[in-house]
């Protein structure tokens, strides 16, 4: 699988510890550039997009063993052996998947604002919003946005989607994303990751103090299955704690990591 990064380091320091970022559902690497240039000042950074997603690879399945495994053949084709695993969201997932497949091979992980559960899913709406837009008659992104308004009231939301909108050298319009894919597939993104024995791995949860992704009365349910286990709580967050609390974000995941 061709997946598409963007490596960032400003340490100066050729053993720098690694990271590996993954971004959430319907998102791509760039959503965590700002973020990471506070992070690139202590680790070697790699912002991957995920299958489906960004300008990696379209491919079947969507699924997170399918994610997974990419993540792990694109770590064996960068030569890295010690390195530390980040996502966030549908990413978080990814990377409790690729704890469950390969226990052993990473130092730490780092999961924001999901746990291994099911969900009920959200974003049917958007979905419907995103595939009611009509690229072959779309003339501009204010067309778009006002389309997509329709189905999502919230702006930033919006201008965070239509992150996936771009002209093709012949001027027509088209998605970054497979959203024909990613609709067709959106359940496998709500299934539970299954675990078939304790991490034992240093694992951060990370989350919004005002999302609802991971609840209290979860956590000793967690900490059974990953036993040197941490929960760290940003306020004034959401789901896009990274995004929304940069710089305690970012705080609290280079006191964990180093």
């Amino acid at each position: 699988m061709q997946l598409f990064f963007r490596e960032l380091n400003e340490t100066q320091n050729p053993d720098a510890h690694v990271l590996f970022i993954l971004h959430g559902f319907l998102g791509s690497c760039d959503n965590w550039l700002t973020v990471s240039k506070q992070l690139a000042a202590h680790f070697r950074i790699f912002l991957i997009d995920q299958r489906n997603h960004g300008r990696s690879a379209w491919a079947a399945p969507h699924s997170y063993t399918a994610m997974a495994n990419d993540l792990k053949e694109f770590i064996s084709e960068q030569k890295i052996s010690n390195f530390s695993l980040v996502g966030h969201s549908m990413g978080g997932k990814t990377v409790l998947q690729f704890a469950a497949l390969y226990p052993n091979d990473f130092a730490k992980l780092v999961v924001v604002d999901i746990s291994p559960k099911s969900y009920v899913g959200n974003h049917q709406q958007i979905l419907d919003g995103l595939n009611a837009i009509h690229l072959a008659t779309l003339t501009n992104r204010n067309e778009a946005d006002a389309i997509l308004s329709q189905y999502e009231p919230d702006l930033g939301v919006r201008q965070f989607l239509l992150k996936n909108l771009y002209r093709e050298d012949n001027g027509n319009f088209a998605w970054r994303m497979n959203l024909k894919l990613l609709t067709e597939t959106y359940t496998e993104i709500l299934q539970a990751i299954p675990f078939k024995q304790i991490v034992s791995k240093p694992v951060a949860f990370i989350r919004g103090e005002k999302s609802d992704y991971i609840l209290d009365k979860e956590i000793p349910a967690l900490q059974l299955l990953f036993p040197k286990m941490q929960l760290k709580t940003i306020a004034n967050a959401g789901h896009w704690v990274q995004a929304e609390q940069p710089a305690a974000f970012a705080a609290a995941l280079i006191q964990f990591i180093l």
